[in-house]
């Protein structure tokens, strides 16, 4: 097991079994958004703060140096690593613009403007309405050129070039997406949990549907795809932002879908008294992947967690997860 896990303002660089696992525990004097790593580099990953740009490791979180202060703004809300090249790292910011760079993180330099683009001037992050930011940056895993971008509030954009051009937001999508799931295994289908509630793509995002047939909660923030079964999904919602992120109100949920939409079998459970805190007192858990299929983890305010069978049961993992209670802000699973 290797992954980075942010939250409490800091960043958890994770490894060992799940039953004797180390951490390090660095950057606590920021407030961090994202982190991003890649299978291909373990021991590299980035973070992304809103004060103080981006932030690499090369030794597995032992040090961690700011890249790309002369060209990247001080809040970064989102990272990517493409499936196609580790080399090649996506940022995404405030106010909304998205950035790449080719030398895994040396250097930056930005896509064509988001702002071209004709919905952008009624994009607004309610919070700061004046303001919206790049909230997610998905790459296409069977296709380099095709890139999938949310802005948060106001739009799911996509380029099918690598970021030269932007298609703007279609009616039938989502308007507030918070994050979202690719497989190499379904081209064109992309999973998407967004505030206004949860929606898919079979056709990379040219149509969209909103399979939530026993969904009980509307206000979606994390979804994973089962890495060995793409008609397996797990998604975490509540009922709306103070439920969700606030620890004062929490209480959200995890529920699991199986099957494909219009095969009959295919609405939503909720999984509650799993080993993973959901419910009253729990925040939204962050969703990541694992290497396996059945192998999922998931961070919240209580901790890190991991499951093997796709979210029937979940154990603790016992690392220094201290200080003052707090929303998760990011996870990247590596080994």
């Amino acid at each position: 097991m290797h992954l980075y896990a942010a939250a409490n303002g800091a960043v958890l660089a994770v490894s060992g079994s799940p039953d004797d696992s180390t951490a390090r525990r660095r950057l606590g004097e920021h407030r961090i958004e994202c982190v991003a790593a890649d299978p291909r580099a373990p021991d590299r990953a980035f973070c992304g703060t809103f004060d103080a740009g981006v932030f690499r490791t090369t030794d597995g979180g032992a040090s961690w140096h700011a890249v790309g202060t002369d060209v990247l703004p001080e809040s970064v809300t989102s990272l990517a690593v493409s499936p196609a090249d580790p080399e090649v790292v996506y940022a995404g910011t405030e106010p909304s613009a998205v950035f790449r760079s080719r030398d895994g993180g040396d250097t930056w330099a930005e896509l064509t403007p988001l702002s071209d683009l004709d919905s952008a001037s009624s994009w607004a992050f309610p919070p700061r309405p004046h303001t919206h930011h790049v909230r997610w940056i998905e790459p296409d895993p069977t296709d380099p050129d095709r890139l999938f971008v949310a802005v948060e509030a106001g739009a799911f954009v996509r380029s099918l070039d690598g970021g030269d051009t932007w298609q703007d937001r279609v009616p039938s999508s989502k308007r507030d997406t918070h994050s979202m799931a690719t497989h190499p295994d379904r081209p064109g289908r992309v999973w998407v949990a967004a505030g206004d509630g949860y929606a898919e793509t079979d056709d990379a995002g040219e149509t969209w549907t909103t399979p939530t047939e026993g969904l009980g909660h509307g206000y979606c923030w994390s979804v994973v795809v089962d890495p060995a079964d793409p008609d397996s999904v797990l998604l975490t919602a509540a009922s709306g932002p103070m439920r969700a992120h606030r620890v004062e109100s929490a209480a959200a949920y995890l529920y699991r879908r199986r099957g494909s939409p219009g095969d009959g079998d295919d609405s939503w459970e909720r999984l509650a008294e799993t080993g993973l805190p959901t419910g009253p007192g729990a925040t939204r858990a962050v969703l990541a992947a694992g290497r396996t299929g059945g192998e999922c983890y998931a961070a919240n305010d209580r901790g890190l967690y991991r499951t093997a069978d796709f979210g029937d049961s979940w154990d603790r993992i016992e690392v220094p997860w201290d200080g003052t209670r707090r929303t998760a802000a990011g996870l990247a699973v590596v080994e």
